[in-house]
């Protein structure tokens, strides 16, 4: 399955973002191949419609489930019509490796 976690930046040693739609990079993390992708968020600086935006890249990789601090209110009923289970993690600390390995676990 595919993963997305929100992340403030592109590398594994960056820290999980708690913006879904305006964070800084999704990671893309595939737990059978166990392949990853780092993707720019282009919706980090828009003015509105930054969350429906973001649902639509996660979505066009094909993720099961997204890992972030916080989704915005418009977003839930999104990632239920498309069946992606949204997962909020409260901890901004949290390195990417570290969410990759609770993952795997």
């Amino acid at each position: 399955m595919k993963v997305a976690i929100t992340s403030t930046g592109n590398t594994l040693e960056s820290t999980l973002d708690q913006r879904f739609g305006r964070c800084t990079c999704f990671v893309i993390y595939n737990t059978e191949t166990k392949g990853i992708e780092f993707i720019p968020n282009p919706n980090r600086d828009a003015q509105e419609g930054a969350g429906p935006a973001s649902v639509q890249i996660v979505a066009s990789r094909g993720v099961g489930k997204v890992i972030s601090g916080e989704f915005g209110f418009k977003i839930k009923s999104l990632f239920d019509s498309l069946k992606i289970q949204m997962i909020v993690l409260k901890e901004p600390e949290k390195k990417i490796s570290e969410i990759i390995e609770m993952l795997n676990n």
